[in-house]
């Protein structure tokens, strides 16, 4: 088996060539001759056509030209793109990445499904232990305590998966099948990083809400409670909202960097920055439109569950709502919500995941012509590689 199929940057640190994207059917280089100068201008035209065959690594004319599926014989067909996993190697289009994430979750499913119904397993069996054990005697607290109690591990397993998820998909881009245990072996190594990534990105976010909101705050802890100023000063804090959600698309693909390039924390942010630039209002559409999806889907998939934990437990309800006994809820019910809760997340965290790695690789096709690595390092003999299979041909690409 190869190496980890990560992807380094170019020159490990080189920043986006807008504009310069070279062209995809450029040759590969050749072994044994050097490459020419990236400046030297193009030889003049002879005004002679090239022969068939005469390009480095074609024995015919390139692929799609010539008799055409349809047309009743020959003609001038566009060459389609090669796509030797989930999705093609090319700039993708909302429906190619959308595809592209259910595609994965479909072929892999043995992994990316049992990868996150365990996290999901933890998780709610994590809250609804602490709602048990907290059996609403805090009142109206009792929601925040029990988040708080069950958010660190949530958080830790969180990334865990998000780790081993962006593995699979770097595979799944090149056809290759991978197992749990490979995706753990890839991933390991830059989980701390990881987890450190996640915890900075959630506290520049989460500082610039706090700052936006720290004169209301002050404000009604002075115990002044003046209506129309108190209306002014949560407008001002709302206005931190979009600042936070701002820089939070801009550091969106900051994770995916850091898994794939086997970066710093704080490279993988400034990487981010560069490949969100100018693509903010895109990206940030899809990853909304991802998240309503995987909401519309979770919520039908939990609903059921939530309104048969309703049924089983409403007696039980009534009864501690006479003994004034609000503030919890029955254990049937509990278990019955968090099954439907581990249904839910097994299916939408992979979605979701999923989605973000294809636009950090959407994004890198877009502005460094990744998609000419990939299709060598998957081993297409037109693009270079050495064909399927082949464990002696060259490593996988480094995202």
């Amino acid at each position: 088996m190869t190496d980890t199929p990560g992807w380094a940057s170019p020159g490990s640190s080189e920043p986006p060539r807008d504009g310069a994207r070279p062209s995809a059917d450029a040759p590969a280089a050749v072994p044994g001759q050097s490459a020419p100068p990236q400046d030297t201008p193009p030889p003049p035209y002879s005004g002679q056509q090239p022969a068939w065959g005469t390009r480095p690594g074609h024995g015919g004319p390139p692929p799609g030209w010539g008799p055409q599926p349809g047309h009743g014989g020959y003609g001038w067909g566009v060459p389609q793109s090669p796509k030797p996993g989930v999705i093609p190697l090319r700039p993708l289009g909302l429906g190619e990445i959308l595809d592209g994430a259910v595609s994965t979750v479909r072929k892999h499913w043995r992994v990316t499904l049992g990868l996150a119904l365990g996290v999901a397993v933890v998780q709610q069996g994590a809250s609804l232990g602490a709602q048990l054990a907290v059996q609403g005697d805090t009142g109206d607290l009792t929601p925040v305590l029990t988040a708080l109690i069950s958010l660190p591990l949530s958080m830790l397993l969180g990334v865990v998966a998000s780790a081993l998820l962006t593995m699979v998909v770097s595979r799944a881009i090149l056809g290759q099948a991978v197992s749990i245990g490979d995706a753990w072996r890839d991933a390991r190594p830059r989980l701390l990083q990881l987890l450190g990534l996640t915890l900075l990105t959630g506290l520049i976010a989460g500082g610039i809400v706090l700052l936006g909101f720290a004169p209301l705050i002050g404000y009604l802890v002075a115990g002044a409670e003046e209506p129309a100023i108190v209306g002014l000063l949560v407008v001002v804090g709302l206005l931190s909202l979009p600042v936070a959600v701002w820089i939070g698309i801009q550091l969106s693909l900051a994770a995916p960097a850091l898994m794939l390039e086997k970066q710093g924390v704080i490279t993988a942010l400034s990487r981010s920055r560069r490949l969100v630039n100018r693509s903010w209002w895109r990206i940030c559409g899809i990853t909304v439109l991802s998240q309503i999806i995987a909401a519309v889907v979770g919520g039908v998939i939990s609903t059921p569950f939530t309104i048969a934990g309703m049924v089983i437990g409403f007696d039980d309800f009534v009864g501690q709502v006479d003994a004034g006994q609000s503030g919890s809820m029955p254990a049937a019910m509990l278990v019955t919500m968090a099954i439907g809760g581990v249904l839910s997340s097994t299916v939408t965290l992979p979605f979701t995941a999923t989605i973000g790695v294809l636009l950090y690789v959407d994004q890198r096709i877009r502005r460094e012509a990744l998609d000419i690595e990939l299709a060598r390092a998957a081993g297409l003999p037109e693009h270079g590689g050495t064909g399927w299979g082949d464990q002696a041909g060259p490593a996988p690409a480094r995202l």
